[in-house]
């Protein structure tokens, strides 16, 4: 029969355990929250896929961007429930949603301005903190993978604009991919599963490249034309 020492240890060690799986859960709870706001954002944001997207994208936009109303509430809620100093202990359960919804922050931000978004930028939509040390933030592999996951839907965009009869965006979005791949190739990855998917960009940047050069060469999108040069009086 275990000591009565015995009996104190383990009923401690229950209670350490029985308080991480409420915790645990508590934070599950928030997760699928974020995600499923996240699908609904997506859902919305999908629309520019759609043959008018182009034609609709002020109003997407602007739909989505109000939408992260809910997303920055529901961080709040998560990072109450986490304890001081202990977010990497936990990481694991929102890792896939904080990819997700920089993602379709990054989706949103280059529907707008045709521009990259900062982690600033993405920190401030998600109502998160940009330094590690001030609490929950997006950390950075994360968010370098919501990036590459913009690529993917850069890639599907391009095909969907030649469909919709918007034969410039390719190019814009080649040159934007293209940037974009040429900034993670200054990085020295050591995460597998980041340079692994940092692998698959190049297949994202050779179908944008197919789908420019599909529409150049039909003369859909023929390069601006060069002015003339002054011509010279002749003397």
């Amino acid at each position: 029969m275990a000591s009565t020492s015995t009996q104190e240890t383990f009923s401690k060690f229950q209670e350490y355990l029985t308080k991480d799986q409420d915790i645990r859960e508590e934070i599950r709870v928030s997760v699928r929250e974020i995600e499923q706001t996240a699908r609904e954002i997506l859902t919305v944001l999908q629309g520019v896929h759609q043959p008018t997207g182009c034609k609709d994208t002020v109003s997407i936009c602007k739909r989505s961007r109000e939408m992260f109303v809910n997303i920055r509430r529901q961080y709040k809620e998560l990072a109450a429930k986490l304890p001081a100093e202990q977010y990497y202990r936990f990481h694991d359960h929102w890792r896939f949603a904080n990819q997700r919804c920089v993602f379709l922050a990054a989706f949103l931000v280059y529907l707008e301005s045709d521009k990259l978004i900062t982690r600033e930028e993405a920190a401030e939509l998600l109502g998160v903190q940009q330094r590690r040390e001030d609490g929950f933030h997006i950390d950075l592999d994360d968010f370098l993978m919501g990036l590459l996951q913009l690529a993917n839907e850069m890639s599907r965009l391009a095909v969907n604009s030649v469909t919709a009869g918007d034969y410039s965006r390719p190019t814009k979005i080649a040159n934007f991919v293209a940037e974009l791949d040429a900034g993670f190739r200054l990085l020295n990855l050591k995460n597998d599963a980041l340079r692994k998917r940092f692998d698959g960009l190049k297949y994202d940047v050779k179908k944008i490249e197919e789908v420019v050069y599909d529409v150049t060469i039909r003369g859909l999108n023929p390069p601006p034309a060069q002015k003339p040069e002054a011509q010279t009086e002749e003397q």
